[in-house]
C-alpha cells in the first residue's frame, strides 16, 4: 500500500471537551468508517499539528489514545498506522439514505449494461461489435501523439462543434461512405447516438409534443424522448419498413433507422423514404436518420440516406463509432441542418461542455490515414462470415428469419404455435451461458414474437454450439 497519501482530516476545534478530544474524535470517525484504510500511515503527530494549528502534544495524546484502543500501531522508524481493528470495527454512525426524491412522475431505472456482466460463452448480444479485431496497437500511437504536451487545444477548453479537423475528416467519412450532404460547419461531434438524440430532444421538443418512432425499435431512444416530456407513439413496421402513413400529422419529431430498421432489419424502402419526407414537409415535422451500423453492409449498394434526399433541412443526421470501432471510445457525430447548429451547439455546451479533443484529434488521423476504412473491410468480412454461418445454423430451428442487407444483428420470428415464448427461451438460454435479445424487449404494440441474435461479439467457433443449445429449448 502506499504511505504517501495525505489524511484529510476536519476537526470542528469550538467544542468544549477540548482539542485533544476533539482530534481523537475525528480520527477515530476516519479509521472506523474507512476513510483510513488498514495499513494507511498517518502523519506524523508534528506535520498533523502543524496543519490543525495545535499543539504537538495535543496530537500525541489523541494518538496514544488510538494505539491504546488498538486502532493504531506505532512501528519504531516507520510511523503511526491504521490496524485491520479499525476497519472491522461496526460503524459508528450509518448513512442516511437521504431524503430526497426523483421528481414526481420518475419511473425511470438504470438498464443493465454488456460489461456489467461476465461475457457468455455463446454471445449474441445486440449492439456489440469484436474488439480483437480493433487495432488497438496503431490506436495507441494515435492517441499517444495526440496526448503529448501542445497537442490540441491543451491546457484549454474545446469548442462544443468539436476540434476542427475531426469535423473535417468525419464531413469526408460520411460523404464518401453515405453520400452525406455535409461540411465541416455542419458536423457536431457527441459522446455517442445517445448524446446525439438527446441533444435534438432539448432543442426541438416541448413537454407534450409527440415523437413518432418504428415498433419495434430502439428502447433508449424511445425512453429518452419521453424524458424529455415527449409523447411516444409507435408506429407499425412492415417488410418496406417504417408505415409512413401511420406517421400522426401533428408528430413533431420523426425518429427512423433507414439503413437497416432497428431490431428486424430491413432497409426503408426508396418509395417510402420520399414519402416520409414528403410528409415532414406538409407537417412541419423534423426526422432523426439514426444510421448506426451502416458500415457493415452484405449489399452491394446502398440506398441513399434521407439526408442525401432531403431538400428542406429538416434530416438530422446521426452516427456513431461505437460499432464501427468501440463503444469505448465514446465518440459519435450529428449533421444538422443550419437552422438548427446554433441551439445544437448552446445545448452541447450547457450540458457537458465538449468532448475529448485529444480522441477527436487521433479518430481524424485514424480516418484521413485510410485505416477506418481498412478497418471496416476486415472487420465486415468477419461479421459476414458469421452472418453466413448463423443463418445456416437457423434454418435447423423452427424460427424465420428476417432479410437483414447490413448491420451486426439478426432478428427471427417465431412461429405462431411455438411451444416457449421468447422471454422464457431467453432466460433459460442465460442459464446455459447463451445470451440473446427478445424481440418483444423492443416492441410496445402487439407484434410478432421473436429473437434478436448479434453477431459482433460472437466468436465464430460458438455460433452453432450456441444454436443447437436454443434448438433444444424450442422443441416441443
Amino acid at each position: 500500500m502506499s504511505h504517501d497519501r495525505r489524511v484529510e482530516l476536519a476537526v470542528d476545534l469550538s467544542n468544549r471537551t477540548g482539542r485533544t478530544d476533539a482530534i481523537y474524535r475525528a480520527l477515530h470517525a476516519a479509521l472506523t468508517t474507512g476513510r483510513v484504510p488498514a495499513g494507511e500511515r498517518l502523519p506524523s503527530t508534528r506535520d498533523l499539528a502543524g496543519d490543525l494549528g495545535v499543539s504537538r502534544a495535543s496530537v500525541a495524546t489523541a494518538y496514544e489514545r488510538l494505539v491504546a484502543e488498538g486502532f493504531l500501531e506505532t512501528r519504531t522508524g516507520a510511523g503511526t498506522f491504521a490496524t485491520a481493528a479499525a476497519s472491522d470495527t461496526p460503524l459508528v454512525r450509518h448513512r442516511s439514505p437521504g431524503a430526497l426524491r426523483p421528481r414526481a412522475g420518475w419511473r425511470w431505472s438504470v438498464r443493465p449494461a454488456s460489461g456489467d456482466a461476465p461475457v457468455p460463452a455463446h454471445d449474441f448480444r445486440v449492439g456489440i461489435p469484436d474488439a480483437s479485431l480493433f487495432p488497438f496497437e496503431t490506436w495507441r500511437r494515435l492517441l499517444a501523439a495526440e496526448s503529448r504536451a501542445g497537442g490540441p487545444a491543451a491546457g484549454s477548453y474545446g469548442g462544443p462543434a468539436g476540434l476542427p479537423r475531426f469535423r473535417e475528416a468525419v464531413a469526408r467519412y460520411v460523404a464518401g461512405s453515405r453520400g452525406v450532404h455535409a461540411g465541416p460547419d455542419d458536423v457536431i461531434a457527441t459522446t455517442g447516438a445517445q448524446q446525439a438524440l438527446d441533444l435534438v430532444a432539448r432543442v426541438l421538443l416541448e413537454p407534450g409534443d409527440t415523437v413518432a418512432m418504428e415498433d419495434p425499435g430502439y428502447p433508449e431512444a424511445r425512453e429518452l424522448f419521453a424524458l424529455h416530456g415527449a409523447r411516444v407513439v409507435p408506429v407499425q413496421v412492415d417488410a418496406e419498413g417504417l408505415v409512413v402513413d401511420q406517421v400522426p400529422a401533428r408528430a413533431r419529431l420523426i425518429y427512423t433507422t433507414p439503413s437497416h430498421q432497428f431490431p428486424l432489419g430491413m432497409p426503408l424502402s426508396l418509395a417510402r423514404r420520399r414519402a416520409l419526407l414528403a410528409h415532414a414537409a406538409r407537417h412541419g415535422a423534423a426526422v432523426i436518420e439514426d444510421d448506426y451500423d451502416s458500415e457493415f453492409r452484405r449489399a452491394r449498394r446502398p440506398l441513399e440516406s434521407l439526408q442525401a434526399l432531403d431538400r428542406d433541412g429538416r434530416v438530422v443526421y446521426v452516427g456513431t463509432f461505437s460499432k464501427s470501432l468501440l463503444p469505448g471510445l465514446r465518440v459519435g457525430y450529428l449533421v444538422a441542418p443550419p437552422s438548427l447548429r446554433d441551439a445544437l451547439l448552446a445545448a452541447r455546451q450547457l450540458t457537458d461542455g465538449h468532448g475529448a479533443v485529444h480522441v477527436q484529434a487521433a479518430l481524424a488521423r485514424f480516418i484521413d490515414d485510410g485505416l477506418l476504412a481498412r478497418h471496416v473491410r476486415k472487420a465486415s468480412a468477419h461479421y459476414t462470415e458469421r452472418y453466413e454461418i448463423l443463418l445456416d445454423a437457423l434454418a435447423d430451428l423452427p424460427v424465420e428469419p428476417v432479410p437483414s442487407a447490413a448491420g451486426l444483428h439478426v432478428a427471427a420470428y417465431l412461429p405462431a404455435d411455438a411451444p416457449v415464448g421468447s422471454a422464457a427461451v431467453v432466460a433459460r438460454a442465460r442459464r446455459r451461458s447463451v445470451a440473446l435479445d427478445s424481440l418483444a424487449a423492443f416492441a410496445v404494440g402487439p407484434h410478432r414474437d421473436g429473437m434478436v441474435l448479434g453477431i459482433g461479439g460472437a466468436v465464430t467457433s460458438s455460433i452453432r454450439p450456441g444454436i443447437r443449445v436454443l434448438g433444444r429449448l424450442l422443441a416441443p
